[in-house]
């Protein structure tokens, strides 16, 4: 009997133990997700504005911990969300566009990515000094031309417009320098004509117009509608008189939006949180970077290159928009 009683006690306590064991696991709170923002350099609008989204996710979004991360920019960070490394990317639509419908060198690699909403648009700068003899695009012959660092999504951009235009590589020299080096060489005259594709004013192109005096060359009506033509992400503007010092006329080039894409195997769920943060707390994200302003629901719709991931759907048919077709991904 007693030991009888002994083997119930004991079982008893294991059954105890067990159970504790199963209420603690309950108890315990859910692992962290660390989500990684692919950005571009830290001298320019991506990475501020990739910290900014990373601050909303991790303070609004539970059980998301995000980063942003210094990376090369858009075609990497497209193969960075492809492959799931980041999840999260900042890719100029350009890129996005070939990397989603498998074009240019993205040519029969179709990358796994969806677009969860719109930053702001880029615009193409070909700027020289005064005095150069530079007056249109096609007087870059000959010269010697930064046509934006290795693996940009400027020198990405320049191999699109530059093939439209008929211009080739090699009528000119070139020279491959990131935006802080194109401000320096000009300054040199070690370049004639330097080319970024960036959100207007920019910081180089203010440093260069205080010490130099520049120009930007004005593209063509008829090569506007040539470049937007060949290529459906890019659409015309007009950079206003004054945007640089020196520069009092306007300034006509193809402008191209940036996305903030992701992984397209990330769940709706987290999508949707993510994007509905993003929203709820743009005021936060515009005192990061006034840029943020263009970041609307109505732009994601209206300049998206390629299909919006189904979580980011679920957001924008809340708000009461209209999906286009050409948004949604086909199954």
């Amino acid at each position: 009997m007693r030991h009888s009683s002994m083997k119930v006690f004991l079982i008893m306590i294991c059954a105890i133990f067990l159970v504790g064991l199963v209420f603690g696991a309950s108890q315990a709170p859910a692992k962290e997700q660390l989500i990684s923002v692919s950005t571009g350099g830290t001298g320019g609008v991506y990475y501020p504005y990739g910290g900014g989204l990373a601050e909303i996710w991790t303070r609004y979004v539970p059980g998301v911990k995000a980063v942003a991360e210094v990376t090369g920019a858009s075609v990497e960070n497209v193969r960075l969300a492809h492959r799931g490394e980041t999840l999260i990317g900042e890719v100029m639509n350009d890129v996005a566009y070939q990397a989603y419908y498998a074009e240019g060198r993205f040519k029969g690699k179709p990358q796994k990515i969806l677009a969860m909403f719109q930053m702001y648009p880029h615009h193409y700068h070909v700027v020289a000094l005064k005095g150069s003899g530079i007056k249109t695009i096609y007087d870059i012959k000959g010269k010697h031309v930064s046509v934006g660092a290795p693996g940009s999504g400027t020198e990405f951009k320049t191999n699109l417009v530059f093939k439209a235009l008929g211009i080739s590589y090699k009528d000119f020299k070139v020279h491959r320098l990131s935006f802080t080096e194109n401000a320096h060489a000009l300054k040199d005259k070690t370049i004639d004509v330097g080319i970024w594709d960036v959100a207007a004013p920019t910081s180089s192109v203010m440093d260069l117009a205080t010490t130099r005096d520049i120009v930007l060359i004005s593209f063509s009506d008829e090569d506007i509608k040539k470049i937007c033509d060949a290529y459906p992400f890019y659409s015309p503007f007009v950079m206003p008189p004054g945007t640089y010092k020196g520069v009092d006329y306007p300034v006509k080039n193809p402008s191209v939006w940036n996305t903030v894409l992701c992984n397209a195997d990330v769940s709706e769920d987290l999508v949707y949180k993510l994007v509905k943060a993003v929203f709820e707390h743009k005021d936060y994200l515009e005192k990061i970077h006034p840029f943020a302003k263009y970041t609307t629901p109505e732009n994601a719709l209206a300049h998206s290159a390629i299909p919006l991931h189904p979580g980011a759907i679920k957001y924008y048919r809340e708000l009461g928009l209209k999906i286009p077709d050409r948004l949604i991904p086909k199954k």
